[in-house]
C-alpha cells in the first residue's frame, strides 16, 4: 500500500492509493504535560486550544513547516493514520511534502515522524512540485511552471522544469504569523486580549491585503486587558489589512525575487502562462491581485487550492519506481528514498 501525507503546520492531510484523500484534520495534539498521555488529536484537539485546564496542553507540534516537537508529531501521525486505515497496514511506502528550504537534519525529522507507524520507505517531495502536480501541471517537461504555495507555516515558491526546481524560496511567515499579528494589533488598539483561533476566524471572514470594495466588520470577543472582564470589539477589514499587510507584502516581494532569478528561457513560458497560487492563504481577499501588481503578470488561484499539495503527493505515487536506485529511466520529482 502507498500513502501520501501532507504534514502542514495548520492541517494534516492523508491520501491513500486507490481511495483518494481520506483525512483532513488540524495539526494539533492535546496532552498531559506530566505524564505525556494523549487526550485528543486533530480537529478535536484544535477545539481545546485556550480551553484546557492546568496540566493539559494543546499544542501545534509543527512550526513554520518544521517539526518542533518530534515525539508529539510521531504520536499525532500514528493516531491519525490508524483512524483512517480500517485494514492493517503492512510496511507501506509513504510520500510526504516538505518546504523547499529544509536542512538534512530537518528532513530526517520529517522522515522519522511519518515512518513512526511502520513505513517501509519514505519519499520526500518539495511542496511546489506537489502543488503543481495537484494542479494538473506536467512538471517533467522542459516547460517552465511558476507556482507559489502559501499556507499557514510557510510560503513555498518555485519555478519548475524537467521534474526539478530551477529557482525556489521558502518564506517562514505566512498565515499563522498573520493570526499572531492580528492578536497583537487588537491588543494594542483595543486593549482586548483574544486567542489565535478567534484571530484566524476573523482573518477568514474579513481578512484582505488590498483596500476592500465593500467594508465588512467582524465581532471579536475576548478579555479586557485592563479590567480582566469579558468584552467585544467590532473591527473592519481595513483594520485587519493594516495588521497583516506587512507579511503579505513580504510574500509578494519573495515571489518577485524568485521571478528575477529565473533563467530567461523559462521566463518566456511564465510570461505566457502566469503564476499559480495554491494553499489556504491564496484565497485571502486581494492576495492574487497583490502578487499581480508586484510581478506585472497574470495570477490565478486554483479552485481547490487547499488540496493541491496532498493531491499532488497522491499523484507522485506513480513516480516511486523511478526513485529507486536500480531504475534510471524516466524523470522523477521525488527526492532520495529514506
Amino acid at each position: 500500500m502507498n500513502i501520501a501525507i501532507d504534514l502542514g503546520s495548520d492541517r494534516t492531510r492523508v491520501f491513500i492509493e486507490n481511495k483518494g484523500k481520506v483525512l483532513d484534520e488540524a495539526s494539533v495534539i492535546t496532552y498531559d504535560v506530566d505524564t505525556n498521555e494523549i487526550f485528543a488529536v486533530g480537529d478535536e484537539a484544535y477545539s481545546m486550544i485556550g480551553r484546557t485546564p492546568l496540566g493539559i496542553r494543546a499544542a501545534h507540534p509543527l512550526d513554520s513547516g518544521v517539526i518542533a516537537q518530534s515525539d508529539l508529531v510521531e504520536e499525532m501521525v500514528s493516531i491519525l493514520i490508524n483512524e483512517v486505515c480500517t485494514e492493517k497496514i503492512t510496511s507501506p511506502r509513504v510520500i510526504t511534502a516538505i518546504p523547499c528550504a529544509l536542512t538534512e537534519v530537518e528532513k530526517r525529522a520529517v522522515v522519522n515522524a511519518v515512518s513512526s507507524f511502520g513505513a517501509k520507505k519514505v519519499y520526500l517531495i518539495e511542496t511546489p512540485k506537489a502543488a503543481a502536480l495537484g494542479c494538473g501541471m506536467d512538471i517533467t517537461s522542459p516547460h517552465g511552471v511558476f507556482i507559489a504555495d502559501i499556507g499557514s507555516g510557510t510560503a513555498d515558491i518555485g519555478v519548475l522544469s524537467l521534474g526539478g526546481l530551477s529557482v525556489s524560496k521558502s518564506v517562514k511567515r505566512a498565515g499563522g504569523a498573520m493570526d499572531e499579528e492580528i492578536v497583537k494589533y487588537v491588543r494594542k488598539k483595543y486593549n482586548l486580549v483574544i486567542g489565535t483561533n478567534m484571530a484566524e476566524s476573523c482573518k477568514k471572514a474579513i481578512g484582505c491585503v488590498v483596500t476592500p470594495a465593500e467594508q465588512k466588520t467582524f465581532r471579536l470577543k475576548g478579555r479586557d486587558a485592563l479590567s480582566g472582564l469579558p468584552r467585544f470589539a467590532d473591527v473592519t477589514g481595513e483594520e485587519i489589512k493594516e495588521a497583516i499587510e506587512e507579511i503579505a507584502n513580504e510574500i509578494a516581494a519573495s515571489i518577485r525575487d524568485v521571478l528575477e532569478q529565473t533563467p530567461p528561457e523559462l521566463i518566456s513560458d511564465i510570461y505566457t502562462d502566469g503564476i499559480i497560487l495554491t494553499g489556504g492563504l491564496a484565497k485571502l481577499d486581494g492576495m492574487a491581485r497583490l502578487v499581480s501588481l508586484a510581478t506585472k503578470l497574470k495570477v490565478r488561484v486554483h479552485k481547490y487550492s487547499t488540496d493541491c499539495v496532498i493531491m499532488g503527493c497522491g499523484k507522485a505515487i506513480k513516480y516511486i519506481p523511478y526513485a529507486n536506485k536500480e531504475m534510471t529511466a524516466g524523470i522523477s520529482p521525488l527526492l532520495t528514498a529514506y
